[in-house]
């Protein structure tokens, strides 16, 4: 089959390719049955690609699809950037991604969300469709990546919604748009990107948030390499910072507050969590208790030594 990278709208932006528009191979990897897509021409050698994917050397991201559910990764079968589930396109399939939506116990109702890394989208169009009173913007640095948008079934850009692609740190040095949420989850081929250390990013995402404004980000990795992160938001922040442990998948969860002073109204909490897990579906009880336990463990200021 064959492929049509870019295909412009009627206003010149990229609508995305579509999911019966990519190659279509059976999976290379070992012990990993499915069916992998990628952006090639319908020419190109089904050999020749198996051996990259195999090897790590394809560059691009590339879907995989197995029992009812679609991935993204990225050049690398190690390197799963997101998941669908096929009959629940708009539900959050990994825990890691539940438990970031926990900024709404902090703000339910924010009026401006930036995400930072489109992935396959997930996040995105969870906000999407259950923050309505919200305007949300994606930066994407790949291209490649949001011309996966429609295999996802990312909505469209429209008055509320748009994805730019462009680099996420010069983005925010810009300071062009002031954000109630700030969604971080940036990693590149060795695991969370490291030049949000080296440059100013995050004093431009403290700058960034309005006034009670909060970030979720997600950490993954060896401690050897997210300690330095967690260093640094403490000290940009203030250490107004809480983390909470995703088990299932590994990961930890940062949320870091603008108003370092803030100090979270945990019996409140409770009535909060429970008319949000009523509207979304999602155990935002238990999301509190994980919140309520990293503050009271340290675990922030315990990641970061």
């Amino acid at each position: 089959m064959s492929i049509r990278k870019r295909r412009a709208g009627d206003d010149g932006r990229d609508c995305g390719t579509r999911i019966d528009e990519l190659f279509e191979m059976p999976s290379p990897f070992p012990d990993e049955p499915g069916i992998v897509r990628l952006m090639e021409p319908a020419w190109r050698s089904e050999d020749e690609l198996a051996a990259a994917l195999v090897s790590g050397a394809y560059p691009k991201p590339f879907v995989f699809e197995h029992d009812g559910l679609r991935s993204i990764y990225f050049g690398s079968f190690r390197f799963q950037q997101s998941e669908m589930r096929i009959a629940a396109p708009h539900a959050l399939e990994l825990a890691y991604t539940q438990g970031m939506m926990a900024f709404l116990l902090f703000n339910p109702r924010p009026r401006s969300v930036s995400l930072l890394g489109l992935g396959g989208g997930s996040l995105a169009k969870f906000c999407y469709r259950h923050l309505p009173g919200a305007t949300i913007t994606v930066l994407e640095l790949d291209p490649d990546v949001i011309a996966l948008r429609e295999a996802f079934l990312v909505p469209p850009d429209d008055a509320r919604f748009r994805i730019v692609c462009g680099d996420a740190i010069e983005h925010l040095a810009r300071r062009e748009q002031r954000a109630d949420v700030l969604i971080v989850d940036l990693f590149d081929e060795h695991g969370l990107a490291t030049a949000l250390t080296t440059s100013g990013f995050y004093h431009d995402a403290h700058a960034t948030l309005t006034g009670n404004g909060v970030m979720v980000m997600n950490i993954a990795g060896d401690k050897a390499m997210y300690a330095a992160h967690v260093a640094r938001i403490r000290e940009v922040f203030d250490d107004g910072v809480i983390a909470m442990s995703v088990r299932e998948d590994g990961n930890f969860l940062l949320f870091a507050f603008r108003d370092s002073s803030f100090a979270p109204r945990w019996k409140w909490m409770k009535a909060i969590a429970s008319e949000l897990q009523g509207r979304m579906g999602l155990d935002f009880p238990r999301f509190a208790q994980l919140l309520e336990r990293g503050h009271h463990m340290r675990l922030a200021q315990r990641m970061s030594a």
